[in-house]
């Protein structure tokens, strides 16, 4: 009987040995860095924008906070000439952000997995010593943290950018179109759209197909967050004061008359017009504050359902817990289906 040697079995071990997690993961940045250069270039002339943008933003607002007494018509006009001028670049720069995670969960993340099962050459990488679920694992992780900390980063920008805006009361921290774009939300939100074009990579196996589908997911996702299930976060606060915080996210407004539901929203014109009569010299229509005022005096009553600025954080934080819970389920899930599926 012959035996090997020893050195000839160390030699041995050393090749059935799985190929280390340092390895792995320059493996997947040779394999991604053209990806992720394509997403860093955009990303940063974005950030430039934002940066130049809110420098010229922030030196306007310095000027118009100067402006004593805030309540004269001198003053008044300053600020809207300033909400004219710099809100309409904001709103375009929040529609532009909103698209971000969307792009990546499609164009980085449905293709991570769906490029090798399509064309195969993941049996090839099976076989270096990788194994399945560690090929997964290296391929995804270091993706979705890289991608979660460049949101990250842009949405610390972003919030520096737009805090004027907030100090005028032009926007309102739980508005939808801005809320997910701050804080930890907007890197929250990258990450589960990465998971979800990941998972769809892996259940399609084909990136065109795996792109669609992940464009299609994440949008309906967000819309459905956003109007459905964010203001169900906490219970919001109901008060029949005509004057609610203009920083409140508000959820619905009706009317009451001795105790019974009247009807909901503004005041219907026709009633408006028989309850309050117009007003005279110079008005065209009557303004809100005399209707508001003039129903009040008839009896009837305004509620009004809504959030409170002062619950952002904690909106964030469960916003971006559940998030990033799902994030893991989803990347998890795809993990189970490479072991179980792939072949």
């Amino acid at each position: 009987m012959t035996a090997p040697t020893l050195p000839a079995r160390a030699e041995e071990d050393a090749r059935l040995r799985p190929v280390s997690w340092r390895r792995m993961a320059w493996v997947t940045w040779r394999q991604h860095r053209t990806v992720l250069a394509g997403v860093a270039v955009p990303l940063g002339v974005l950030a430039v924008y934002l940066w130049l943008a809110g420098l010229a933003l922030h030196h306007a607002w310095i000027a118009v906070a100067a402006c004593h007494p805030a309540s004269s018509l001198a003053c008044q006009e300053a600020i809207s000439n300033f909400n004219d001028t710099y809100g309409s670049r904001a709103q375009a720069a929040e529609f532009l952000l909103q698209a971000v995670p969307a792009l990546i969960g499609a164009f980085v993340g449905a293709p991570v997995l769906a490029r090798e099962l399509e064309t195969g050459t993941f049996r090839y990488t099976w076989t270096q010593g990788f194994g399945r679920w560690r090929w997964t694992l290296a391929k995804l992780v270091p993706l979705a943290i890289a991608v979660a900390v460049a949101a990250g980063a842009l949405s610390v920008l972003f919030s520096w950018y737009v805090q004027p805006l907030f100090a005028d009361g032009n926007q309102t921290p739980l508005a939808p179109i801005v809320f997910d774009l701050r804080g930890v939300a907007f890197a929250a939100w990258t990450l589960a759209s990465f998971a979800i074009g990941a998972l769809a990579g892996m259940l399609i196996r084909r990136v065109v197909p795996a792109i669609a589908a992940a464009l299609a997911a994440y949008v309906g996702f967000a819309l459905a967050v956003g109007v459905f299930l964010r203001q169900h976060y906490a219970a919001p606060l109901v008060t029949s004061n005509l004057n609610v915080p203009s920083s409140g996210w508000i959820m619905s407004q009706w009317w009451t008359k001795g105790g019974r539901f009247v009807f909901a929203g503004r005041p219907p014109v026709g009633l408006a017009m028989q309850i309050c009569p117009l007003p005279t010299a110079g008005f065209s229509k009557p303004s809100p504050g005399t209707i508001w005022q003039c129903f009040v005096q008839h009896g009837y009553t305004q509620w009004t359902s809504y959030q409170p600025a002062g619950r952002f954080w904690p909106f964030q934080w469960i916003e971006g817990g559940w998030l990033l819970a799902l994030s893991v389920l989803l990347i998890a899930v795809a993990v189970w289906l490479v072991r179980r599926r792939a072949s």
